[in-house]
């Protein structure tokens, strides 16, 4: 046996191994998580490590990149490997409360709203008699440890490492809420109730259900759920999903918004890995999806992060020269998605890019070291174009003059940090919804809070639900020219 010496956030460990053992393998077998957005296909370079010893040459994948990786470097002996220093995630976008009032609560004293998205998890816990909002918090999703898209979380669940994800979700949620009683100074174990949330894969993934269903055409699933189950030994109840991949996230969204209550035009947009879009119009609902990627949460970027301290995420051109903002106002690490936005918005209007998402020069500067090369605008192009080609396909369906649609909700943590004009300058929104838009928050988290403290509202959730009509965009040729023609950037 071979020993591997491993340094993480400053503490060391000593593992052994079987020589000719991948790097991922080893780590993951110690219950070491190290982050792979791209699945382990060694094509996004975020798993870069400092690596010593007997060890594999780099591949062709780690020569691209420039360093070695978890996911391809082979250990052929005693080894050293320093991890770099996990970032906490700075801000998750959690709750806009208005004032609830408690009608028909779960049960006990205190309970908490989860949603479980893509990227975070994030936590609200009540007091489920008056209502009130004693803590919230917030975690990256572990699982992106596996994979940072649906898909390939999917995969990876199919492929055998269904039990893995279900642990790595459980084991966030019970965290947060030992984060979350600690915060409000109660305990734990008094927490009796939940409400969780999320996109019908996440929910599958946290039941320990085989999404075999969802990983294949027709893309249906055999479970929309809306039911209780337990978790942690509480009781859990999760709303209902409406499609395979538009979930009870957006049914939350939707119950939180009123917007199925009104007789106006109005659409509802949650931009993130998955971009999940609903159109209300003459008392009937149509909802799709669009895979937008992992660009706007910092994944798959060359120079992106999450929302972590040091994320560059407000820039801005101030006499010909780009100016940015940092969370936390520390140094730049890197750049997230909002800042990406702004970023990519300004080198527009500079000239830096064309509409063609052609670069004037071989990067775009940020500040120090952080920069976009010409893969990243690429990156951005194909995501903004699902998007926006979403939005036009169900207006399209429905035939809806845009110019007739009164309100456009934008929901989910990366639209409520980004700047709309920024996002319209990109074309990841088309420029009819200026003026249009509400900015709605964590829409999911907020609507799950409120089945928590109604248990009436769940048949609001259910009509919500049964209205929806799924509009496929896989094959789509509205969807398609659409997509095709949004690839370009509105000329400035």
């Amino acid at each position: 046996m071979a020993e591997l010496r491993v340094t993480a956030n400053g503490s060391t460990r000593v593992l052994p191994f079987e020589k000719g053992a991948r790097l991922s393998e080893v780590l993951k077998n110690a219950g070491i998580d190290c982050l792979r957005p791209c699945g382990g296909r060694g094509v996004c370079g975020k798993c870069a490590v400092e690596l010593h010893g007997e060890v594999s040459p780099p591949d062709p994948m780690e020569e691209k990149a420039g360093t070695r990786l978890v996911c391809r470097a082979i250990l052929l002996g005693d080894a050293e490997a320093i991890l770099p220093e996990t970032r906490r995630m700075e801000s998750i976008e959690l709750g806009r409360y208005r004032k609830l009032v408690p009608r028909d609560p779960m049960p006990g004293k205190y309970g908490a709203a989860i949603d479980i998205g893509t990227t975070t998890v994030a936590l609200s816990l009540f007091d489920l008699a008056s209502g009130e909002c004693l803590a919230e918090c917030g975690v990256l999703n572990p699982q992106a440890s596996v994979s940072s898209d649906v898909m390939g979380r999917i995969g990876a669940a199919c492929s055998g490492e269904l039990s893995r994800l279900q642990t790595l979700v459980t084991g966030a949620v019970d965290g947060l809420l030992d984060r979350a009683s600690a915060e409000a100074g109660i305990e734990k174990e008094k927490i009796e109730s939940l409400t969780v949330t999320g996109n019908t894969a996440m929910l599958y993934l946290l039941t320990g259900r085989n999404p075999e269903t969802l990983s294949h055409a027709p893309f249906e699933a055999d479970c929309l759920f809306d039911g209780t189950v337990e978790l942690g030994g509480r009781e859990a109840y999760l709303p209902p999903s409406m499609h395979a991949f538009v979930g009870a996230d957006i049914t939350c969204a939707l119950v939180s918004s009123g917007l199925c209550e009104r007789s106006e035009a109005s659409l509802l947009a949650d931009v993130g890995t998955n971009g999940e879009i609903a159109l209300w119009k003459d008392r009937k609902l149509l909802v799709t999806s669009t895979a937008a990627g992992p660009a706007f949460e910092g994944a798959g970027i060359s120079c992106g992060v999450g929302s972590v301290r040091g994320a560059i995420d407000r820039v801005e051109l101030h006499n010909g020269e780009l100016t940015v903002s940092t969370i936390g106002n520390a140094p730049a690490v890197g750049v997230c998605g909002s800042g990406l936005i702004d970023a990519v918005a300004a080198g527009l209007q500079r000239g830096d890019i064309d509409e063609t998402g052609a670069m004037e020069e071989d990067d775009l500067p940020l500040t120090g070291a952080v920069r976009l090369l010409p893969r990243d605008i690429r990156a951005v192009q194909l995501a903004k174009s699902a998007v926006a080609a979403g939005i036009l396909t169900l207006l399209e369906t429905a035939a809806l003059d845009p110019e007739t649609l009164e309100k456009v909700y934008v929901a989910g943590g990366f639209g409520s940090h980004m700047n709309i004009e920024s996002a319209v300058a990109i074309g990841l929104f088309p420029a009819f919804i200026r003026g249009k838009q509400e900015i709605l928050g964590n829409a999911a988290l907020l609507g799950a809070a409120e089945l928590l403290l109604d248990r009436g509202l769940r048949r609001e959730a259910r009509r919500i639900a049964s209205l929806a009509e799924h509009v496929d965009l896989g094959g789509n040729p509205r969807f398609n020219g659409h997509y095709m023609d949004e690839m370009m950037f509105p000329e400035v």
